[in-house]
């Protein structure tokens, strides 16, 4: 048997997210559908190749107003 091993061990934290998805059962739920609403999109590969084909390069310096004044 190993000297440092605590077999019942829990830390706070982990009893606190089990004591709230206890207490609410549809918490998982919830948040999967948040991030689907969020995150989880379907990406157009047309469109973004076209977005990238289309983007002006951006000058050295962006504060420059384009006039020759030196």
């Amino acid at each position: 048997m190993p000297f440092f091993r605590r077999p019942d061990y829990t830390s706070d934290t982990t009893q606190f997210i089990e004591q709230l998805k206890a207490g609410k059962p549809g918490l998982e739920q919830s948040q999967r559908q948040g991030r689907a609403l969020l995150w989880d999109k379907q990406i157009d590969r047309e469109f973004q190749a076209k977005a990238e084909a289309a983007r002006v390069p951006q000058k050295p310096y962006v504060y420059q107003t384009g006039s020759d004044h030196t």
